[in-house]
């Protein structure tokens, strides 16, 4: 079992950090190019608005990822919807390295990116839950949330690779360059990534949880009416729960980019580097979390990571502002350190809130709704928040009202949870933590 479940953690791992690269290309595209060059004709603070809102929209489009990629998953196995998910990223993202600007095509160029945002939301909104299952179900049950932080650590692999390619380009061409034709290098190196990331995924095997409902003839006809007729309140609970941490890493990554380098002062290069920096720790601070929370509780870890995100709000943002590297370089590892406490441990506290029959669709829904809340409103809600009270501070209440939100929601959802990570048939029915 330790063999089958290293490598597919490490596939996963992959996978799903080719995954995020390609999201994430977006969100940093957005906050420093993508104003610019689709929505040239607007006010510097519009154009940030309608760049963040093209961002958002993949939000929107992620539960219905969920929804599609969730009800065949539960149906038919979550390896071919991570294979399917995977392609469906590699080519959206590379067609945006091809689109041509407001400049060439006029109005047909936002809509188009727009349209190729929503098919990287559809993909990452079914990639998630597939992902998370495939290996915490591949998981020994001691060991899950050691695990399941490898998903987790695709995030801040992925965010990493694209601040770093981002950061390599802007301090090696200029400015007219980058708007010119550099920006495309990062998208179209997508085409190769996911040629690798297909191959690795098909190379792995099934999740034994979902063989055995499947062999049991326990498969789901309508995986998601059962969640929806069932498991309702889970779901709600798992999107409020996940909301803090979404607000936490887009203010940190994405919004930070544009207020960090059009009010405080910093350069390009400075705010990618502060961003890349946090997510390095982020990535090696999410195991070690989660290797702790499989002995002191998934939750009671996931939860210290929510109240010390709400604590170090302020502190992160007060010292953003000072303008200066170092002060705002703490600030970035105050803030990251709880983030990943609760990121890390949040693959293994989710997948043990449904059971393998319906799993798919119910993770998938409840964290891609928490998305939606969360990960797609923040940059747009704190650029119009700075811009309605002329303070950051605004900033920092809104991340401490989702903080008080997210810790309710996870009180309550171990509290309504009592189904174990694996299928009701399986042996060892061991609840959540």
């Amino acid at each position: 079992m330790t063999g089958s479940s290293r490598k597919v953690a490490l596939g996963s791992f992959i996978g799903t950090t080719i995954e995020w690269y390609d999201f994430f290309l977006y969100g940093t595209a957005s906050a420093l190019i993508f104003s610019k060059l689709f929505f040239p004709s607007y006010e510097p603070l519009v154009g940030t608005l309608l760049s963040f809102a093209t961002f958002g929209v993949a939000f929107l489009a992620r539960p219905l990822g969920g929804i599609i990629f969730g009800h065949f998953g539960d149906r038919f196995g979550r390896k071919p919807m991570l294979v399917i998910t995977l392609m469906m990223m590699g080519v959206a993202t590379g067609a945006i390295g091809l689109l041509p600007t407001y400049e060439t095509i006029g109005v047909a160029a936002p809509i188009v990116l727009v349209l190729l945002r929503i098919l990287q939301g559809l993909s990452v909104g079914g990639e998630y839950g597939g992902a998370v299952l495939m290996t915490v179900e591949h998981a020994p049950p001691n060991r899950r949330g050691w695990y399941g932080s490898w998903v987790q650590a695709g995030s801040p692999a992925g965010l990493i690779i694209s601040n770093a390619v981002f950061l390599l380009i802007t301090t090696q061409v200029s400015q007219e360059q980058l708007l010119a034709w550099a920006w495309r290098i990062p998208f179209l190196a997508s085409f190769v990534l996911v040629i690798v990331g297909i191959v690795i995924r098909l190379s792995l095997e099934e999740s034994p949880a979902f063989q055995r409902v499947a062999k049991s003839e326990r498969v789901e006809t309508a995986p998601l009416v059962t969640v929806l007729r069932n498991h309702k309140r889970q779901v709600l609970l798992t999107a409020g729960a996940y909301v803090s941490t979404g607000v936490t890493v887009y203010l940190a990554a994405v919004f930070s980019l544009s207020y960090g380098t059009t009010t405080v002062g910093f350069s390009y290069s400075e705010m990618l580097v502060l961003v890349l920096l946090g997510q390095i720790l982020a990535f090696v601070l999410m195991p070690t979390f989660s290797h702790v929370s499989d002995r002191v509780g998934h939750k009671r870890v996931f939860m210290i990571g929510i109240v010390g995100m709400a604590l170090m709000a302020f502190p992160w943002l007060w010292l953003l502002t000072t303008g200066d590297f170092v002060p705002a370089l703490l600030g970035f590892v105050l803030l990251f350190i709880p983030y990943s406490a609760t990121y890390g441990t949040m693959a293994a506290f989710f997948a043990g809130v449904y059971e393998t029959r319906i799993g798919y669709s119910g993770l998938s829904l409840g964290y891609q709704l928490g998305t939606v809340v969360g990960s797609a409103l923040a940059p747009i809600t704190a650029t119009a928040l700075v811009a309605a009270t002329g303070t950051v501070a605004s900033v920092g209440w809104y991340m401490v009202a989702t903080a008080v939100l997210s810790l309710a929601a996870a009180i309550w959802l171990t509290s309504a949870v009592a189904a174990p990570v694996r299928d009701a048939d399986s042996v060892g029915t061991e609840m959540v933590t």
